[in-house]
């Protein structure tokens, strides 16, 4: 099995949702332009079966093709925001984590600093 094809028999399931809803769109989008599948493949340049494959939402298909698809179009422009990184809640979650983290160790370095500080009474054996 090739990466690519054991990478896309691991696609999660939303993911694959998403493909098949984007391509049902890129199909819709087709139709409603009038244009017969032979001419839309012309214009995306490939074949008929990798246009249906690509309105299928066929993982397989080359992103460049969507990509193509969602220019002619006139939403390539909607392609950056999939992936802006202010969207990005995993990393979001990773950055909190993180802060947390170090709020933790400082909190713990404060405390021992403070100690430290602190005078020594008299007769508690020091």
């Amino acid at each position: 099995m090739s990466k690519d094809s054991a990478a896309l028999a691991s696609l999660p399931p939303a993911a694959a949702e998403a493909l098949r809803r984007l391509g049902e769109n890129l199909a819709i989008a087709r139709i409603r332009r009038k244009e017969p599948q032979r001419v839309w493949a012309r214009r995306l340049g490939v074949s008929v079966p990798t246009l249906i494959r690509m309105e299928q939402g066929d993982p397989g298909v080359a992103a460049g093709i969507y990509a193509t698809a969602l220019w002619m179009m006139g939403r390539a422009q909607a392609l950056p925001d999939l992936a802006d990184p202010q969207q990005d809640r995993g990393a979001l979650e990773m950055d909190v984590r993180e802060a947390l983290r170090r709020r933790a160790v400082r909190s713990a370095a404060s405390v021992e600093a403070r100690l430290a500080r602190r005078p020594k009474a008299e007769g508690d054996g020091s």
